[in-house]
């Protein structure tokens, strides 16, 4: 029997842990795949790039793909979560739809200017983004509901395929030099949003 008080693990400690070997096996992983290529990196360098022994990484995850899988999905949720900040920061409807769209193509734009074709081919393939791409058109498509009840958008077009227009023209955000070019976009999409004179 211990005669003073035995130390406890807290389950707080041990998942913030946790959390930070998960991010950092993820954020190498990233870092390796943009150095070498997608088809170049193994288990076991992501393992030594991160710090940590090969039994700990698959413990985490099975094999490379699951993880950039978990990486991507955290990046998407990371974007969202921002958005939706920024929606929040403003109260009026038009603002708070010009802030968001702006803040979608200054992601969009950093976002594809960092990854090769085929990794980014890789990570959209099949059905893993069509549930953010959902959300964010439902995102979209509540602001412009807002501003047109408000007068500041058109109401002759539904909210749905305004929304569509705004995501794809701002996927042209991918080439653009630079943030002023993103504003100037933005700029472009909302006059086409405006009610007919």
């Amino acid at each position: 029997m211990y005669t003073f008080g035995v130390p406890k693990l807290w389950t707080e400690t041990i998942e913030e842990h946790r959390r930070e070997v998960r991010d950092a096996i993820l954020d190498s992983t990233a870092a390796l795949v943009t150095e070498h290529g997608l088809l170049s990196v193994t288990m076991s360098q992501i393992a030594e790039v991160t710090g940590i022994g090969r039994a700990t990484l698959y413990k985490y995850f099975p094999d490379v793909d699951t993880i950039l899988f978990t990486w991507h999905e955290r990046q998407i949720t990371g974007h969202l979560d921002y958005l939706a900040r920024i929606r929040d920061q403003r109260d009026e409807p038009g603002e708070r739809l010009e802030a968001v769209l702006e803040a979608y193509g200054l992601i969009f734009r950093r976002s594809r200017g960092h990854h090769d074709r085929d990794l980014v081919a890789f990570l959209h393939r099949g059905d893993r983004v069509v549930h953010a791409q959902q959300q964010l058109h439902k995102m979209i498509r509540n602001l412009l509901a807002e501003a047109a009840d408000t007068g500041v958008v058109r109401e002759d077009v539904t909210p749905d395929e305004l929304a569509n227009y705004c995501i794809h023209a701002i996927n042209g955000a991918s080439n653009l030099p630079s943030k002023t070019a993103v504003h100037r976009l933005v700029t472009v999409i909302l006059d086409g949003l405006r009610p007919p004179a």
